[in-house]
Protein backbone atom coordinates (compact mmCIF):
# COMPACT_ATOMS: atom_id res chain seq x y z
CA UNK A 1 0.00 0.00 0.00
CA UNK A 2 3.10 2.50 0.83
CA UNK A 3 4.85 1.81 -2.67
CA UNK A 4 0.85 2.56 -4.21
CA UNK A 5 0.68 5.92 -2.23
CA UNK A 6 4.71 6.65 -2.82
CA UNK A 7 4.28 6.03 -6.72
CA UNK A 8 0.82 7.99 -6.90
CA UNK A 9 2.70 10.58 -5.77
CA UNK A 10 5.80 10.24 -8.10
CA UNK A 11 2.90 10.08 -10.88
CA UNK A 12 0.74 13.17 -10.16
CA UNK A 13 4.11 15.23 -9.47
CA UNK A 14 5.15 14.31 -12.93
CA UNK A 15 1.86 14.81 -14.53
CA UNK A 16 1.59 18.49 -13.14
CA UNK A 17 4.90 19.80 -13.02
CA UNK A 18 6.40 17.66 -15.83
CA UNK A 19 8.40 14.30 -16.49
CA UNK A 20 11.55 15.94 -14.24
CA UNK A 21 9.44 16.31 -10.80
CA UNK A 22 8.34 12.75 -10.90
CA UNK A 23 12.09 11.86 -10.91
CA UNK A 24 12.56 8.73 -8.02
CA UNK A 25 16.01 9.76 -7.76
CA UNK A 26 14.95 12.29 -5.05
CA UNK A 27 12.61 11.66 -2.63
CA UNK A 28 8.71 12.47 -2.41
CA UNK A 29 9.14 15.21 0.18
CA UNK A 30 11.99 17.09 -1.95
CA UNK A 31 9.87 17.04 -4.95
CA UNK A 32 6.78 18.09 -3.00
CA UNK A 33 8.80 21.36 -1.48
CA UNK A 34 10.81 22.43 -5.05
CA UNK A 35 7.13 21.42 -6.79
CA UNK A 36 5.50 24.09 -4.49
CA UNK A 37 8.34 26.71 -4.67
CA UNK A 38 8.68 26.61 -8.48
CA UNK A 39 5.73 25.78 -9.76
CA UNK A 40 3.28 27.97 -6.99
CA UNK A 41 5.93 30.30 -5.61
CA UNK A 42 7.55 30.80 -9.08
CA UNK A 43 10.97 30.79 -7.89
CA UNK A 44 12.79 29.30 -10.36
CA UNK A 45 9.71 28.80 -12.32
CA UNK A 46 11.09 29.44 -15.56
CA UNK A 47 12.94 25.93 -15.26
CA UNK A 48 11.44 22.84 -15.84
CA UNK A 49 12.99 20.38 -13.77
CA UNK A 50 13.07 20.76 -9.59
CA UNK A 51 16.11 23.45 -8.99
CA UNK A 52 17.07 24.19 -5.37
CA UNK A 53 15.09 27.53 -4.56
CA UNK A 54 18.74 28.98 -3.66
CA UNK A 55 20.23 27.84 -7.30
CA UNK A 56 20.00 30.40 -9.98
CA UNK A 57 19.65 28.76 -14.03
CA UNK A 58 20.08 30.92 -16.70
CA UNK A 59 18.99 29.77 -19.98
CA UNK A 60 17.26 26.82 -19.06
CA UNK A 61 16.11 25.66 -22.78
CA UNK A 62 19.85 25.23 -23.79
CA UNK A 63 20.61 23.07 -21.37
CA UNK A 64 20.50 19.58 -22.15
CA UNK A 65 20.50 17.41 -18.93
CA UNK A 66 20.61 13.48 -18.54
CA UNK A 67 18.94 11.60 -15.30
CA UNK A 68 19.96 14.02 -12.81
CA UNK A 69 18.75 17.70 -12.17
CA UNK A 70 21.65 20.19 -12.56
CA UNK A 71 21.27 23.26 -9.45
CA UNK A 72 19.18 20.76 -7.21
CA UNK A 73 22.02 21.19 -4.73
CA UNK A 74 21.93 24.46 -3.11
CA UNK A 75 23.95 28.01 -4.25
CA UNK A 76 24.36 26.75 -7.63
CA UNK A 77 24.83 29.28 -11.02
CA UNK A 78 24.42 27.47 -14.43
CA UNK A 79 24.45 29.17 -17.09
CA UNK A 80 23.47 27.69 -20.36
CA UNK A 81 23.20 30.84 -22.77
CA UNK A 82 25.79 28.63 -24.90
CA UNK A 83 24.65 25.70 -24.33
CA UNK A 84 25.69 23.32 -22.11
CA UNK A 85 25.03 18.88 -22.39
CA UNK A 86 25.44 17.11 -19.19
CA UNK A 87 25.38 13.05 -19.50
CA UNK A 88 23.77 10.88 -17.38
CA UNK A 89 24.55 10.28 -13.53
CA UNK A 90 26.16 13.26 -12.81
CA UNK A 91 26.28 14.84 -10.11
CA UNK A 92 26.93 18.22 -9.36
CA UNK A 93 27.08 19.69 -5.91
CA UNK A 94 26.32 22.74 -4.10
CA UNK A 95 27.78 26.43 -4.99
CA UNK A 96 29.12 24.90 -8.10
CA UNK A 97 29.03 27.49 -11.34
CA UNK A 98 28.58 26.22 -15.16
CA UNK A 99 29.37 29.00 -17.08
CA UNK A 100 29.02 28.68 -20.87
CA UNK A 101 29.31 32.34 -22.06
CA UNK A 102 32.58 35.07 -21.62
CA UNK A 103 32.58 38.80 -21.82
CA UNK A 104 34.63 40.01 -24.13
CA UNK A 105 37.49 41.26 -23.27
CA UNK A 106 38.00 44.40 -25.19
CA UNK A 107 34.05 45.42 -24.61
CA UNK A 108 32.48 43.84 -21.41
CA UNK A 109 28.83 44.25 -22.76
CA UNK A 110 29.36 42.53 -25.37
CA UNK A 111 29.47 38.23 -25.09
CA UNK A 112 31.52 35.87 -26.84
CA UNK A 113 29.80 33.15 -28.42
CA UNK A 114 31.38 29.34 -27.94
CA UNK A 115 30.88 25.64 -28.09
CA UNK A 116 28.59 24.43 -25.59
CA UNK A 117 30.46 22.98 -22.51
CA UNK A 118 29.83 19.32 -22.66
CA UNK A 119 30.01 17.13 -19.07
CA UNK A 120 30.26 13.46 -19.82
CA UNK A 121 28.17 10.30 -17.94
CA UNK A 122 28.97 9.16 -14.41
CA UNK A 123 31.01 12.67 -13.35
CA UNK A 124 30.69 14.46 -10.41
CA UNK A 125 31.65 18.32 -9.90
CA UNK A 126 32.59 18.95 -6.20
CA UNK A 127 31.28 21.53 -4.18
CA UNK A 128 32.39 25.22 -5.14
CA UNK A 129 34.09 24.13 -8.43
CA UNK A 130 33.81 26.94 -11.71
CA UNK A 131 33.47 25.01 -15.39
CA UNK A 132 34.30 27.67 -18.13
CA UNK A 133 33.01 28.30 -21.49
CA UNK A 134 33.83 25.70 -24.08
CA UNK A 135 34.96 23.11 -21.81
CA UNK A 136 34.97 19.03 -22.40
CA UNK A 137 34.76 16.87 -19.62
CA UNK A 138 34.71 13.15 -21.00
CA UNK A 139 32.80 10.41 -18.90
CA UNK A 140 33.82 9.78 -15.28
CA UNK A 141 35.48 12.50 -14.62
CA UNK A 142 35.48 13.91 -11.38
CA UNK A 143 36.51 17.72 -10.76
CA UNK A 144 37.58 18.63 -6.69
CA UNK A 145 36.44 20.94 -5.00
CA UNK A 146 37.20 24.46 -5.61
CA UNK A 147 38.71 23.61 -8.88
CA UNK A 148 38.26 25.74 -11.50
CA UNK A 149 38.12 24.13 -14.95
CA UNK A 150 39.05 26.32 -18.20
CA UNK A 151 40.40 23.46 -20.83
CA UNK A 152 38.84 20.00 -21.86
CA UNK A 153 40.08 16.53 -19.91
CA UNK A 154 39.64 13.34 -20.96
CA UNK A 155 37.21 10.78 -19.05
CA UNK A 156 38.40 8.41 -16.07
CA UNK A 157 40.29 10.93 -13.84
CA UNK A 158 40.35 12.90 -10.97
CA UNK A 159 40.83 16.67 -11.81
CA UNK A 160 41.50 19.85 -9.20
CA UNK A 161 43.54 22.86 -8.65
CA UNK A 162 43.33 26.13 -10.40
CA UNK A 163 43.83 26.13 -12.84
CA UNK A 164 42.65 22.70 -12.62
CA UNK A 165 44.65 20.02 -14.09
CA UNK A 166 44.85 16.00 -13.69
CA UNK A 167 45.33 14.54 -10.04
CA UNK A 168 45.54 11.13 -11.16
CA UNK A 169 43.43 8.59 -13.47
CA UNK A 170 40.52 6.30 -12.64
CA UNK A 171 38.95 3.02 -13.42
CA UNK A 172 36.03 2.97 -15.23
CA UNK A 173 33.09 4.17 -13.55
CA UNK A 174 31.03 0.89 -12.02
CA UNK A 175 27.21 0.94 -12.32
CA UNK A 176 25.29 0.29 -9.25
Amino acid sequence: MKKRISNSIYWILAVLGGEAFGNKLYSEQKLIKHFILQKIFRMNGHVPWPVHPSSFIKSPDKIVRGTRNPGMAPWCYIDGRNGIIIGENTWIGPRVSIISMDHDLTNYTNYIESKPIRIGANCWIATGAIITAGVELGDHTVVAAGSVVTKSFPGNCMIGGVPAKIIKSLEDYKTP
